[in-house]
């Protein structure tokens, strides 16, 4: 699939089918779940009052009291030894804690168990289809008979501590009679103690009566809901229903996203068929803006590399001609010398120019290295005032007509800065030699400490540099007197060196006319700490 929409959009189709499958399975268990604790919470209560009311009874009194029960509930009820139940050991535990448990028994049928007394390890045991209304009223008559043993005006407190201590999972209240909300039939037969069943405020619920006899009381039981699985079907529905939004939504956002993309493919096509001045147009600080204005600038520096190898190429023939046409021209002369003190003239030049050529490729490879990426560079702390004496130590022998002098204003601060030592040497000496070439007889690198950065300036007392040139004479083979023969010095890259290892640095270069001995100014500065 070439389509980033058809990709997206299978992708979520393949996650929503796939969380579909496991919510179905994930609603089963759930509904499961639901349907055990919902079965607990109605026969909680009941079977364990059931339990506790058996539980000082003898043999003939349990039997007696469960035939009962069993009419009144319409339930057949037994007790049962808890080792022939066959119970696990979690439910086991559970039992004994007091705990009644609801344990799918056949088909469509639950079994309920209490504990009635461990002593003799009797349970209480029923086996019911479903929760019915004689269940209910089953309960309204335990309830009841516990609540008439009670004062009237005690009635109420003691409803409430049944609900705790039996764990009733549904509301249970009183009510005086002429506060009730009972039309006159159904307190008719709630005097003639019948039970009284409606539906509760929702209508989605019942709730049951029963008036406590000689007492003025209603007792309430409910509302009581009945358990609604979660339908399969719902969620089906609901899946296909986001998938088609979401699809949409995702077709009108990809869309644009899909042009855009289009539209920068089709820049980098035109780059690679060689035009290099295309770029691609930002409208937007988003993700694929910052992508198409990262793609710009690797463009640019595309061209900028190209147009450097271009002029570098030309610059470089240039440069080699001269020493290639000296080394021919030795040549031409040794085999023509008669004497062994031509020869060794002649031989010597020759090495020269090679001496020469060697510097030259160093240059260019220094400055290649430096203009194609980033270098290797290791900062560490530095101490820029002694290396600043130690290139004068190597400079001086090599001109003493030249004086080289050292100012020092760092104040201490100079010592530890962070540098690449190798780099900042080459810059250095680079200018040091640049200003030796063009001065006089004096040259001044000063080094000084001023907010934040580390800066050095080297002047002389030569002709200086017009200004139109200042910024020209960082450009890689720039000559101001456009001579190429070795009395010129150099080869125009020295200058676009310090520039580069400037740059690594995070600092910058520049030129200027000395204020002090009306010379030419360099003056490099770079950040003290790197950050």
């Amino acid at each position: 699939m070439n389509s980033i929409f058809l990709r997206i959009y299978g992708g979520m189709l393949l996650v929503l089918v796939t969380v579909s499958l496991v919510s179905l399975l994930s609603i089963q268990l759930i509904n499961g779940v639901r349907a055990g604790d919902y079965r607990e919470r109605i026969a909680s209560g009941t079977f364990r009052m059931m339990a506790d009311n058996l539980q000082p009874m003898d043999t003939s009194e349990r039997q007696r009291v469960l035939s009962l029960w069993e009419r009144l509930m319409g339930v057949p009820l037994h007790i049962e030894n808890i080792e022939s139940l066959r119970l696990d050991s979690s439910s086991r535990t559970k039992l004994i804690r007091g705990r009644v448990l609801v344990e799918p028994a056949e088909p469509d049928e639950i079994r309920v168990l209490a504990l009635v007394d461990m002593a003799d390890e009797a349970v209480l045991m029923a086996d019911i289809q479903r929760i019915s209304e004689q269940l209910g009223r089953a309960t309204l008559f335990l309830i009841a008979d516990e609540l008439v043993r009670r004062p009237e005006a005690d009635m109420p407190a003691r409803l409430q501590e049944l609900r705790r201590e039996k764990g009733f999972g549904y509301p249970l209240q009183l009510t005086r009679r002429h506060e009730s909300d009972l039309d006159p039939d159904q307190i008719r037969r709630l005097d003639e103690s019948d039970t009284v069943m409606t539906l509760g405020p929702d209508g989605d619920s019942v709730m049951l009566y029963l008036k406590i006899p000689d007492t003025q009381w209603i007792l309430h039981l409910g509302p009581l809901y009945q358990m609604r699985p979660y339908p399969p079907e719902l969620l089906i529905i609901m899946g296909l229903l986001a998938l088609t939004l979401i699809g949409l939504l995702i077709y009108l956002l990809v869309r644009q996203l899909e042009q855009r993309l289009m539209t920068l493919e089709s820049t980098a096509v035109r780059i690679s068929g060689g035009n290099l001045d295309a770029r691609v147009d930002i409208h937007s600080q988003d993700s694929v803006g910052r992508l198409a204005r990262a793609f710009n600038e690797m463009a640019g520096h595309v061209q900028r590399l190209m147009r450097i190898q271009r002029e570098t190429i030309g610059a470089v023939s240039h440069e080699l001609r001269t020493p290639v046409a000296r080394l021919r021209f030795g040549l031409e002369m040794l085999d023509a010398a008669e004497t062994a003190v031509d020869r060794k003239r002649f031989s010597e030049g020759m090495d020269g120019d090679l001496n020469e050529l060697d510097r030259l490729v160093d240059e260019i490879l220094t400055y290649a290295r430096l203009e194609q990426g980033a270098p290797a560079i290791t900062m560490k702390g530095t101490n820029i005032p002694r290396m600043v004496e130690h290139v004068i130590a190597e400079l001086a022998p090599l001109d003493a007509s030249i004086e080289l002098e050292h100012v020092d204003n760092t104040w201490g601060l100079g010592r530890h800065v962070d540098a690449e030592p190798r780099y900042i040497q080459r810059a250095i000496t680079n200018l040091t030699g640049n200003a030796m070439r063009h001065a006089v007889r004096k040259v001044r690198l000063t080094t000084q400490v001023q907010h934040g950065m580390c800066r050095i300036s080297i002047e002389d007392d030569g002709p200086g540099i017009p200004e139109a040139y200042r910024e020209k004479v960082f450009t890689p083979f720039m000559r101001m007197d456009l001579s190429r023969t070795r009395s010129s010095g150099g080869y125009g890259l020295g200058l676009s060196i310090v520039r580069r290892v400037m740059f690594w640095h995070g600092g910058r270069a520049r030129a200027e006319a000395s204020q002090t001995l009306g010379g030419a100014c360099f003056v490099i500065e770079w950040p003290l700490r790197r950050r």
